[in-house]
């Protein structure tokens, strides 16, 4: 009656209808979800506002909920050594999909690869995962940073945050263990207590009585991990998102050792700052590199480049030279302040 999928570090179970009944950790020997609970749980809510259909998701929405139908079918797609897959087909409302879940080796990172063809009006349409966490502040990714919000509703304040946006992660932590949930394009998140959802979709009346129809694909995951989010939720929703992108490298390095190897473009010397864009100048001169501080500290970082450099600005958004950077060799010192933005012109 079970369907599972495991690696070295997590092992996972689903039952006979589809749904995701444990994850054990078996790095720390622990239950990730919550005592009898069911995660990936599709959720389909009435989503009627008050005033403006597309716009507006009134807190009553959740007053009348639909879960989805048990699977129509369950098959183990994919079973090799680098990654087990199992498809998942089954239907919320009028509205079938198609799941395929994945766990790769060596990683903790658990995939819903998910095609919808949604035909449901005024209707929100969320994730839901329980998970044996308790901790009464949740953090949210946003642009350059990241924000942290309740997870009760105590004050009339917290009751207005029902529903809050993300970009690619939202984490629910405790000091010494958590869980991330990770996602490729969709940024509407509520946490409550010990559970986190996702909203996947909605069908709005008005403006467009077609809005949203039809067929919808995209990716979210499951990532639990020891000790805070940091870096390695970071790291991987950024793998979620950006994959890597496989090229045929002619440039080779002689190493000190005598043998030939590949060198890095750029590397940076401490993990809370991540370079988040890398592009030619716009004027042809040099490159322009965009990076921040992500987890509210502050130190100096050392950048390195596979070439010396011959000269370093801060610019402006213009790309606009400011003030002139220190270099030394191959690398530039910055000393970086909590969620400080910069951006540099680098010519090697």
């Amino acid at each position: 009656d079970l369907t599972v999928l495991e690696n070295d570090q997590l092992r996972v179970e689903f039952n006979s209808w589809g749904d995701l009944t444990r994850i054990y950790d078996k790095q720390v020997e622990r239950e990730v979800l919550a005592g009898g609970a069911i995660a990936n749980q599709f959720q389909a809510f009435e989503d009627r506002p008050l005033d403006f259909d597309a716009w507006d998701v009134d807190i009553f929405y959740d007053d009348k909920c639909y879960l989805a139908e048990p699977a129509s079918s369950i098959r183990m797609f994919e079973h090799g050594p680098l990654r087990q897959m199992i498809e998942v087909q089954r239907r919320i409302l009028d509205s079938p999909y198609t799941q395929r879940i994945s766990l790769t080796r060596d990683s903790r990172r658990l995939d819903f690869d998910t095609t919808i063809e949604w035909n449901d009006r005024n209707t929100l349409l969320k994730v839901a995962f329980p998970v044996d966490i308790l901790s009464p502040l949740a953090t949210y990714e946003i642009q350059w940073g990241n924000v942290q919000r309740p997870t009760h509703r105590n004050t009339s304040w917290d009751w207005a945050r029902f529903e809050c946006p993300a970009h690619k992660w939202v984490d629910l932590s405790e000091s010494d263990y958590g869980v991330s949930l990770l996602n490729d394009c969709k940024y509407g998140h509520d946490i409550q207590e010990n559970v986190l959802r996702l909203t996947l979709l909605r069908g709005p009346g008005m403006p467009d009585p077609a809005a949203d129809y039809g067929r919808h694909h995209f990716t979210y995951s499951l990532y639990p991990h020891t000790g805070g989010w940091e870096e390695t939720t970071q790291a991987a929703a950024y793998a979620l998102n950006d994959p890597p992108i496989a090229w045929l490298a002619r440039g080779k390095v002689k190493t000190r050792e005598g043998t030939y190897a590949l060198q890095p473009f750029i590397t940076v010397s401490k993990p809370n700052v991540i370079v988040e864009t890398i592009k030619l100048a716009e004027d042809g001169e040099g490159i322009i590199l965009r990076l921040y501080e992500s987890q509210r500290r502050r130190g100096l970082v050392r950048i390195d480049f596979f070439r010396p450099v011959q000269a370093a600005w801060i610019t402006n958004l213009l790309e606009e030279n400011e003030q002139p950077v220190n270099f030394n060799g191959h690398g530039i010192d910055l000393q970086l302040n909590p969620f400080q933005i910069v951006t540099m012109r680098v010519v090697l």
